[in-house]
Formats: structure tokens, sequence, C-alpha cells
């Protein structure tokens, strides 16, 4: 007798599995069946940010370099991701599950969905009902197949991901309450959602290696490890428990970073797409009604180990033409050496670039600038504003962003765990989208939990090849700027390092 699964069954999970990677096999019937790797852009040097099932079977899988997935998968197919189709395609998903049950909230991801169970819909039958007629709908409506869901029922969101986890190609599985913990104790500590790199670490050095160690540890043991009420909230979930949700933080920061086609690997191409990454952020900053009074910005380059980085700190700040002239102050050095040869650039091409306005405030805790410069400068920038959110994005932009635009770089990306806002981050002409701007957190999360895999990635690649496992140098530390005035740059020379900068490269 099921007597328990009546009131424990809270959660219905969706997940949609190899997103990326099964809406590319959906529209084209020739990769079906064949291994498939989504990429940013078509370089050899960038990596893959999906898989299909079929090369997950390879090893290859998220973050994998695109050289290394064609050593572990000689006939995979590399196409480009298509963030807009991809969007698309989710809000058919979407329509789809809300046939069959109202969806908890806004959807966590572009490939992930929570669904409150009620009443009756908790007795495991009825659930079990609901997730059938989930994968049928799919198939009636045309788009399985090629697009498969894994779903997992749990009495909490957090058991339930786990559980859509568990059987992964088109699975269904069922945690109840009595089922706990034994049903976790199969898993690894990396297969529990929040549990990454450096919190294994910290697990193990606390003497938890299994999962069966963690579901047996006491409240305040996990509160210590992870540093606060996180270990508490952790505790609970395992046990069924749906912690009360968080609310949402203030945005800390807002910044883009891009992978450089080839055909960009240039001084100029570099710092054309800077421009507009930078660009895009302020028009970000400006909807999220903040103002910066940081600017980092880091740019990696192909053969090199060390990055150039300069981190500026000023009075805050929102408007574009101020900052797009702090930044290209910034980077004057490198382009100096780019053109008296000291940085060599056909052997050294420039590989990625990132900027983030960081240290945000609220525009209501600012006062008006008294400056004519600067009024000029936010009067121009309402103007590029208004012209661009009427006409489309991009519809006015500043000459220096000519190159990027021209060759299509750094266009609209959908992490896993965001929905894009069309208004500022599609390029104009870009296909419509059915917009979602309340959830920049997720997407700058996932922004950020892909940037690191890859990043990872490289620095594997490149340890092995050097047979040696020296780490990176560290960051510079930000220094925010007092009172009176921004800060243009630290004025340091070419060959010394300095607070906010890295030493010389070349």
């Amino acid at each position: 007798m099921r007597g328990p699964a009546v009131v424990t069954l809270r959660c219905l999970f969706v997940d949609f599995n190899s997103y990326f990677a099964s809406v590319e096999q959906f529209d084209h019937e020739a990769l079906r069946g064949r291994p498939v790797g989504v990429v940013p852009v078509m370089a050899a040097t960038t990596c893959c940010i999906a898989a299909s099932r079929e090369a997950k079977l390879h090893g290859v899988k998220t973050g994998t370099p695109v050289h290394e997935a064609l050593e572990r998968c000689p006939d995979i197919a590399i196409v480009q991701a298509r963030p807009a189709r991809y969007v698309e395609l989710h809000h058919q998903l979407i329509a789809a599950i809300q046939d069959c049950i109202p969806i908890d909230g806004k959807p966590l991801s572009i490939d992930e969905v929570a669904c409150r169970l009620i009443g009756r819909e908790r007795q495991r039958d009825n659930a079990v009902a609901i997730a059938h007629k989930i994968k049928q709908t799919l198939i009636d409506r045309g788009l399985s197949p090629a697009i498969r869901c894994s779903i997992g029922i749990a009495p909490n969101t957090f058991l339930a991901k786990t559980a859509s986890d568990i059987e992964k190609v088109d699975g269904l599985t069922v945690v109840e309450l009595a089922d706990l913990p034994t049903a976790l104790h199969g898993l690894g500590l990396q297969d529990l959602c929040g549990v990454g790199p450096s919190m294994l670490q910290r697990l193990i050095d606390a003497g938890i290696e299994t999962v069966e160690q963690l579901t047996a540890a006491p409240r305040e043991h996990l509160r210590a490890i992870w540093g606060g009420i996180e270990g508490e909230r952790f505790w609970a979930q395992l046990r069924g428990i749906e912690p009360p949700s968080r609310q949402r933080k203030a945005v800390a920061s807002v910044g883009h970073s891009h992978v450089l086609d080839p055909q960009l690997r240039s001084a100029a191409g570099m710092r054309s797409v800077l421009f507009k990454l930078l660009a895009k952020a302020a028009m970000r900053l400006r909807m999220e009604q903040c103002k910066a009074r940081g600017l980092s910005i880091h740019i990696r380059f192909v053969g090199k180990e060390q990055r150039f980085s300069r981190d500026l700190s000023f009075a805050p700040l929102d408007d574009t033409p101020t900052l797009l002239q702090l930044m290209a102050e910034a980077i004057e050095p490198l382009m100096r050496a780019a053109g008296n040869g000291r940085w060599k650039v056909k052997r050294y091409p420039p590989l990625s670039v990132a900027v983030s306005l960081i240290d945000l405030q609220p525009c209501a805790a600012d006062s008006a600038s008294l400056f004519p410069e600067r009024q000029r400068n936010q009067a121009l920038t309402r103007v590029l504003d208004q012209v661009n959110q009427r006409y489309g994005n991009n519809r006015l932009y500043f000459g220096a962003m000519q190159d990027a635009l021209v060759h299509g770089a750094a266009p609209m990306r959908i992490p896993f765990q965001h929905i894009p806002d069309e208004a500022s981050e599609a390029d104009l002409g870009s296909a419509a989208l059915v917009a979602d701007p309340s959830m920049d957190e997720l997407w700058l999360q996932r922004e950020r939990q892909f940037k690191a895999m890859a990043e990872t990635a490289h620095r594997q690649a490149r340890e092995r090849s050097a047979g040696s496992s020296r780490p990176a140098p560290a960051a510079p530390a930000h220094q925010p700027s007092g009172v009176g005035g921004w800060v243009r740059k630290r004025r340091t020379s070419d060959d010394e390092g300095g607070v906010g900068t890295t030493g010389s490269l070349f």
C-alpha cells in the first residue's frame, strides 16, 4: 500500500534532453541518430555548449573543446547555435506542457520546467499519468521523438530535478518520501544540483565522499561546510522539504563575453567587438535602472597563458559614450603594442573578449551630473535607446562597432537558464522572440557557468600539452573609487604592473 504517496509527491519536473542539439536534430533530419555538437562560433578553439545524446556516448559534453570533441568522435557534426530558434521551440514546448498541467510560476530555464502537484495529482498513479500525457502530447504535436524529455516526480523541486537526471534519455523516475534517503545513495555527489567542483572539494575535505555520508550528516555540519544558511537549505531539500523561495537579489553586475570569429582575430576586430559588448551591457544597465562604478575588461590570446586585464573604478555612470571612452583609453596600450610590433598579432591573435560593468548602485541613489559634457552624453544615450527600442537594436550605433556588426559578432546568446529579452539582446533583423526580461540573473548564472567550464577545458588542455599543472594567475582585485569624478585609468608604464592592470604581455 502506498498511502504516504498521496501527500508526499508535490513536484513534477520536466527536463528536455540535450535541448540545443535536439532542436538541431528536429530541424535537420540528416542529423538525427548521429553525434551533434553545438558551438557558439564555428572555430576550432571554442567549446561545445551542447551535445546530443549520441555525442555524449563518446564523452563529448558541455564545455568540451571542439578539437577534443573531434578526437573523441571524428564523425560528430559541429553546428553553430541558433538562439532565436531555440526560444521559438521553447514556447511551443511550454504550451504543450501547460495543456497537461499548470506550470509553477515561470520556467526555470529554457530546457527545465517545474510543475506543482495539488490535490489528487499527488497520488502516484495520477502523477505518473500526467507525466505520460506530457510525453504523448509532444509526440502528437510532432516534437518528439527528436525532442524528448526526462521527468522526475518527488516531494520537492530539488528531488524532482534530481530524479529527472537519474534516467536521462526519455526517462520517468518517481522518488517518494518513504524512498529517502536510500533512493539517492547510488548517485555521486556531483550528481546533486548545487555540488560543483569547489563544493565537492569542500565536502571531501570535511570527510564526506558519498551521498550516503551526505544524507547522514547533521544539519549543523552542512551549515558549516556551506558557510551559512545554504547548508541548512540543502539539508532540508535532501529530506523532501521545500525551503522558502529566495528573493531575487539585486543585480551585482552586467556583462558579456564573446569568442572571436577567426576573421575578427585582429587588433581592430577585437576592439570592435569590445565596443559592441560594452554598448550592449550599458543598455542592460539602464534597463535595470542602475549605474556602474567599475568596468572590468579581459582579453585572452591564442597560444598565451597570460591575459590582458584592466579594472577601472569611477563615479557612477550609465551613459554609453563615456563608458566607451573609458574602455578605449584602457585598451590603448594594447593597441599601441599591436601597431609598433610589440604584440605579434599573427602569432598571438586575440581569442576571446569580456567586459563587465560592476559595483552597481540604483539610479535613485545618485544625483544628476552638473558637467555639460556628461549632460550631453546622457542626452545622446537617451536618444539612442529610444531609437533602438522603437526601430530595432543597433539601428543607431557607434562607428567603432561597425566590424562587429558586419560579421554578426556577439549575437544574442541563450544559456540554459534564461529566456532572452529581445529589446536589449537581439540585433536588428534577428528573428522575433517572445521576451521574458525577468530572468537576467539566471542568464548571468548560466553565462558564468559556461565560461567557467570553457576556461577549465582550455586550462586542462594546456596543462596536458605542457606536462605541468601550473595554476593560472589570479585576477586583480577590483578597487572601488572614492568621491569626486571618475578615474579614466591608472597611469602606469606599459612595462610595469599596477593595481587593476596586468603586467607586460609582450
